[in-house]
């Protein structure tokens, strides 16, 4: 191994700590928090080194952050989730005895440092590449990430491996776990998805998924009902999770006020879930959670074993021994013109995203050529 290439993580490393742009919903100072930041004539975003997270992506032309919930304060260098984290190996708590031996809510990934493998480097028509990655000691799994972002386009491919380093076979969850927050987030914001029948957490065994529901209206045990698109002053159901069904998942968040739209698509092959969080402060929206992943049950392993597949969608993964398996998902955030109602379908064709509005007279399609595709052949 010659000496640049021992001394190449540091030198990325100094690059990055040479300061940052504020914008609406700042990303954590870079002189406290090193990242790995994406440029190109669009678009900016930011994956952070002390826990992985997604901190910052927005327009050079309109610098309004959708992922700024958590983001660490001034002089914050704690390793922690925020914006948009990785769950793994898990999704919500550990078991009593699990928690005892030390493994955080949420798993070991956004509670880890992450290490920058290979520096970001431009890509044919101006955009940047990069990966980063990342061991679970207690878990003993390791994740690798590649990021893309388009040349063109504020879109970005982002590639996730998993590898199992036990000895032994094991089971395990993957949920990305994006939150929005204000100024982006207000009560007007709408959130679309392709979610069909789905369920609130919180109901007991053998049938926690009853009652079920359609989206995207929710049903609370005590009869009423939540329309999921809004958020006002209610935050309850509290978390909800839906099945995915066809080939691709997605997700949208619409601001309305700000005329920005951000969103997700994936295989839901790779992710047959999607989950929505909501959280009120004094009577305000402060945090929705576009959650997508592999499992729709928010329990230790021990119960999700116990439960089995809830609407013929798997509720736990497994690894065997040095198996690895990869899942990919595509983010775009894009301005909207005014009057904008919503989106009633996510796709891609050949490298165009394509964003067709909900409902209107004459509902409009909205395009991005990205460049960017899917993998289309079967994973594990």
């Amino acid at each position: 191994m010659s000496l640049l290439t021992r001394l190449a993580p540091a030198l990325l490393l100094l690059s990055w700590l040479s300061g940052s742009t504020r914008v609406h919903g700042a990303p954590p100072d870079a002189s406290v928090r090193p990242s790995l930041r994406f440029t190109n004539r669009v678009a900016t975003l930011s994956f952070d080194l002390a826990g992985g997270a997604l901190g910052d992506f927005h327009l050079l032309a309109a610098p309004m952050n959708p992922f700024s919930w958590g983001a660490p304060g001034p002089g914050d260098a704690r390793i922690h989730g925020f914006g948009h984290f990785l769950c793994l190996d898990r999704w919500g708590p550990a078991s009593d005895a699990e928690a005892a031996n030390g493994m955080p809510y949420h798993g070991e990934a956004s509670n880890v440092p992450w290490n920058p493998d290979l520096p970001v480097t431009p890509t044919t028509g101006g955009g940047s590449q990069g990966c980063m990655s990342a061991r679970l000691p207690m878990a003993g799994l390791r994740v690798e990430r590649s990021i893309e972002l388009s040349a063109s386009e504020a879109v970005v491919r982002v590639r996730e491996t998993v590898f199992n380093e036990n000895k032994l076979g094991r089971v395990y969850n993957c949920v990305q776990h994006p939150t929005i927050a204000p100024p982006f987030l207000g009560p007007d914001t709408v959130v679309d998805c392709n979610g069909t029948r789905g369920f609130a957490q919180g109901g007991k065994l053998p049938m926690p998924e009853e009652p079920s529901f359609s989206w995207p209206t929710a049903w609370m045990p005590d009869g009423t009902s939540s329309d999921l698109r809004r958020l006002a002053g209610n935050p309850n159901p509290n978390v909800v999770s839906f099945i995915v069904e066809g080939t691709h998942g997605w997700i949208t968040a619409l601001s309305p006020s700000n005329r920005l739209l951000v969103g997700y698509l994936w295989l839901s092959r790779d992710y047959p879930w999607v989950s929505l969080w909501r959280d009120v402060h004094q009577g305000s929206p402060a945090a929705r959670g576009l959650e997508f992943g592999t499992t729709g049950l928010h329990q230790p392993f021990a119960t999700l074993l116990k439960k089995g597949p809830i609407f013929g969608r798997p509720v736990v993964q497994h690894l065997d021994a040095g198996e690895s398996v990869t899942r990919s998902y595509l983010l775009f955030i894009l301005p909207v013109p005014a009057g904008f109602s919503g989106v009633g379908n996510v796709s891609l064709e050949s490298g165009r995203l394509v964003i067709e509005e909900l409902a209107g007279k004459n509902p409009r399609r909205l395009s991005l050529n990205a460049g960017l595709d899917l993998p289309s052949a079967a994973g594990p």
